[in-house]
């Protein structure tokens, strides 16, 4: 056991809640499982119950099969667990994403799992939260990360690919599959017309639109015989996606990508394609600070990304702040950076 309190403890398994004998994001299979959302590094297969919110159940099921025990409850809306209460909140990070509130005799702890203010028409509006005790992550952590309007980024989009269409090129922009995929396709120029997708986007757009979600035409590469269909076009594919086995179908083409990470001038993706466009479904700076000072939480765990620093400066600040190690190693391609 690494770290242990009156209400949550990280074991082996994750961050446990003892008196309600469930586990949030666990990182091993385990009899009651409660999970903020779909992405690949806060769910896992095997687990005997899960408890996720109404929005997510169908993303999850996707995810890990329709033979899963799900328990799926509304945001806002509170279930005892042994006498521990739960509920979970939009953390406005994809589809389904939830805050996970728990509330033992006063003693009120939140697991944000993955957030962003942000507003994203393709999922509810992150919801704060006042807390004794906070778990945030804090993937771009840094006072370096400040993000431009998604609006601005959306015209960016827009006019890489009417110059790519003028020059006959296919403009091929990598996004993750699960959330920033179906964010950038719902907030583009209706100008383009359809998008076509790779499948695993494909897969994910039919499931958000089961879930009720409003998403322009798209269409299933794999299904164009028409190759000429492919010149001009704007495709939205998986970062997997980039290897000639799956782009060599495509004559002439630009690429880019779209990620947090773009920011950072000398990341590795960013420098095997031509354009970077800054756009994450994580908060940047200014949203984690903020969102944690709105918390009024006395105690912030800290996870993901730089920790370490973001907990330095919330100590500076007269927080009582700590780093919470984590643990996944599967694959990146399933998370949203």
């Amino acid at each position: 056991m690494v770290h242990a309190s009156s209400l949550l403890e990280l074991t082996e398994f994750g961050f446990y809640c003892r008196r309600g004998d469930f586990y949030i994001d666990p990182w091993q299979p385990v009899n009651k499982a409660v999970i903020t959302h779909a992405h690949a590094d806060h769910t896992i297969a095997g687990c005997k119950t899960y408890l996720v919110s109404k929005s997510g159940e169908n993303i999850l099921k996707t995810r890990l099969g329709d033979e899963i025990r799900v328990q799926s409850i509304p945001y806002g809306k509170g279930i005892q667990l042994n006498g521990v209460q739960i509920s979970l909140h939009p953390a406005g990070h994809i589809l389904g994403s939830a805050q996970v509130r728990v509330d033992h005799q006063g003693e009120v702890w939140v697991v944000s799992g993955d957030y962003k203010i942000e507003p994203d028409q393709t999922c509810a509006p992150f919801e704060p939260l006042r807390c004794h005790t906070f778990i945030t992550e804090s993937t771009f952590g840094l006072p370096i990360f400040r993000w431009q309007s998604q609006d601005e980024i959306f015209d960016d989009i827009t006019c890489w690919w009417k110059t790519n269409r003028a020059d006959g090129k296919t403009s091929i922009l990598f996004a993750y599959a699960l959330g920033k995929a179906q964010r950038i396709i719902a907030g583009l120029d209706a100008s383009i017309g359809a998008i076509l997708t790779h499948g695993a986007v494909e897969n994910i757009n039919r499931c958000y639109r089961e879930s009720g979600i409003k998403l322009p035409n798209t269409q299933y590469v794999a299904t164009i015989e028409d190759k000429k269909a492919f010149e001009g076009a704007l495709v939205i594919a998986p970062p997997l996606a980039d290897s000639p086995a799956w782009t060599k179908k495509f004559h002439a083409v630009s690429k880019a990508f779209a990620s947090g990470w773009m920011q950072i001038r000398g990341n590795r993706r960013r420098r095997n394609v031509e354009r970077g466009f800054v756009l994450s479904d994580h908060s940047d700076w200014k949203g984690l600070t903020d969102t944690i000072f709105e918390t009024g939480a006395e105690n912030v765990w800290v996870t993901h990304g730089y920790a370490a620093e973001m907990v330095r400066w919330l100590n500076e600040q007269g927080l009582n702040a700590k780093a919470i190690p984590t643990r996944y190693t599967g694959e990146i391609e399933d998370t949203d950076l």
